[in-house]
Parts: structure tokens; sequence; C-alpha cells
């Protein structure tokens, strides 16, 4: 996908008192499955036209270094400088979404948090053996980029759109957080049991997946051939189904089967926010 390279005018950085780190470690298919309910906790659930990134570079005091430098952040790898550029690329469709919309003075930037091994946020302690998430306690989008080689061996591609696509629904939540849409879930599952909440959950993750494909769709552009087959494939490496192999029934799933994280996201590249609601609309 060729997306515009980010810049200083266009990234703003913030600091952060961070959390102990080592060096990262590659994630093997076996951590993968036995954290499949809290991998892509793309459920650890804000908006303009810019980014904040942070950077918790790899060290051995107790609280790690942290970098607030955007060109360091930026520029420590192939994945940094990707997620870089895509954060902004996220934000400048999703601010232009919220104006066309009406709603451009709810719009928030969300905080993207590249780190290794291990990382405090204000949802607890996180770890690259959880993958990508989002905590909406600090609005942040919290990335290992080691998982990027665990995902490419799990999907059978290493195409950056992949990567892209990850980022994208890990966005959804942000989006999702905005909107009140994660609050208004979060309460109905307080008042089901677990196997309607998981079901509501799953929900959440299918429309973070079909906001993925809204932030893609708005972007044909720049899509480059064999782009949208990467991102299915990714999609369906990661469903319940495969995750787990048949070890946890489908009553328990919490991200969806491969079949429905494809479709989410095949849904949302027509660009339409709107056909996402049908995903998490109770009435």
């Amino acid at each position: 996908m060729r997306l515009n390279p980010f810049n200083t005018g266009n990234i703003n950085v913030r600091g952060s008192s961070g959390g102990g780190v080592g060096k990262a470690g590659g994630l093997g298919c076996g951590t993968i499955v036995i954290a499949a309910l809290g991998y892509f906790v793309f459920g650890l659930d804000p908006f303009q036209t810019a980014a904040t990134v942070e950077s918790v570079q790899q060290g051995t005091q107790a609280q790690g270094e942290i970098s607030t430098d955007q060109n360091e952040v930026c520029t420590t790898g192939p994945y940094a400088r990707e997620a870089c550029d895509g954060l902004l690329s996220l934000d400048q469709t999703w601010g232009r979404v919220f104006e066309e919309q009406g709603f451009g003075d709810r719009f928030q930037r969300p905080t993207l948090h590249l780190y290794s091994g291990a990382v405090r946020t204000a949802c607890g302690s996180g770890s690259s053996s959880m993958g990508p998430f989002y905590c909406p306690g600090d609005q942040t989008i919290y990335i290992d980029t080691s998982f990027y080689d665990q995902l490419a061996r799990m999907s059978g591609n290493s195409g950056d759109f992949a990567r892209y696509y990850v980022l994208a629904h890990e966005y959804g939540h942000h989006i999702q957080t905005i909107t009140g849409v994660s609050d208004q879930i979060r309460s109905v599952q307080g008042q089901v049991g677990r196997t309607q909440g998981n079901q509501l959950q799953v929900r959440m993750e299918l429309q973070a997946d079909c906001y993925a494909g809204v932030w893609a769709g708005r972007n044909r552009n720049l899509i480059e051939p064999g782009d949208i087959e990467e991102g299915m494939q990714a999609a369906s490496a990661i469903g319940d189904d495969r995750l787990t192999q048949g070890r946890v029934s489908a009553e328990n799933f919490t991200h969806g089967t491969s079949a429905q994280r494809s479709q989410a996201l095949q849904a949302g590249l027509r660009g339409d926010d709107r056909v996402c609601d049908e995903y998490t609309n109770l009435s």
C-alpha cells in the first residue's frame, strides 16, 4: 500500500512513564493458541489528522528507556515506519469521516505505543503474548512489532497490508470508544450470561474488522495489487476457529470465525462506515 510517510508536521509526540521491558521474543503458534481469547485483545478497548507516537526501547533498567523522538521511534525498523505511516493515514481518514457526519469536534487522536516484551498500560500490564491491543483507559494502541513476523507465518504472507489491517482493526476499537459503542456493549454484557457476553464481544470485534475495511476502502487509490488478498488471508488466519483448532467450543469464541472476520473486512471495503453499524445494533 502506498501511504505517505510520516513527517514532523503531522505526528505529535508525547512522553510516558512506561513500564519495564525486556528483549522481545518471537511468538510461537502455541503461545497464540493458548492466548487466543486474549490475543488481538482488540477489545481492551477515541480523534483529528495526526498521531501521537511513543516507543519503549529495549533496555535493562527496571523502567526501560522511553524515546519520545518521533524520528527515532518511527525509523527503528520497517515495521515501525509502517506503523507511523499507517497511523497518520488512519487519523486523516477517520478525521474526514467525523467531519462529513458533522461530529468533527468529537474526534480525538489515539496514541501509538511501540514496545518490546512487556508494557504497563492504564488497563494493566501488557505483553507480547497478547498480540496488539487497544486500551481505552489511555486511548492507546499497543504493538510489539515482533508480532508481525508471527502473523506472516500464520497467514502465509508477509505483505504490508496485513500489518496495516492489524493497526486499522485496533483503531476500530478506538472509534468504538469515541462513539460510545464500547460502553453500550459493556453495559449489556454486565446484564447477560457468559455465552451471550461472548457473542456481544464477537460483534464488537467484527465491527472493528469492518472499520478496518472502511479505512482501506476510502484509500483505494493507494491500494496495490494483492493488498486485499493479504488482508483477507490475515483476517482468516486469526479467526477463533482456526486459532483454537477445535480446542474451544464456538460458544466461547470472542473474535469471530475466519469466515466472519473476512466477511466483515470485505463489508467495510465499500468505504461506508454505516454498514458496520449492523454488527453492534442491539435493537
